[in-house]
């Protein structure tokens, strides 16, 4: 059975939110509101898909972060992002 080396780049948009959300431990609503805040920019395909790249993977795992150890909000998480890339 033929094993298959892909690369993909961390900024390719390919990972649906309901992957997304099983890799991260963030349910589907969670991943929703960080988009519409703008924490996570998911690539939009059509009106209603998200795809998410590796890059936008790490940021959700840093938030998580920040969720769960942390108990920061979404608000907070918000600013603490944009502070950090200044």
């Amino acid at each position: 059975m033929p094993l298959f080396d892909i690369q993909i780049s961390q900024d390719e948009p390919v990972y649906v939110i309901s992957v997304v959300s099983k890799l991260v431990d963030l349910p589907a609503w969670t991943l929703r509101q960080l988009d519409k805040t703008g924490i996570v920019k998911p690539k939009r395909i059509g009106k209603k898909s998200r795809l998410y790249s590796l890059k936008d993977i790490r940021r959700l795992e840093y938030v998580h972060y920040l969720m769960e150890e942390k108990r920061v909000n979404i608000h907070g998480i918000k600013i603490i992002i944009e502070r950090e890339e200044g």
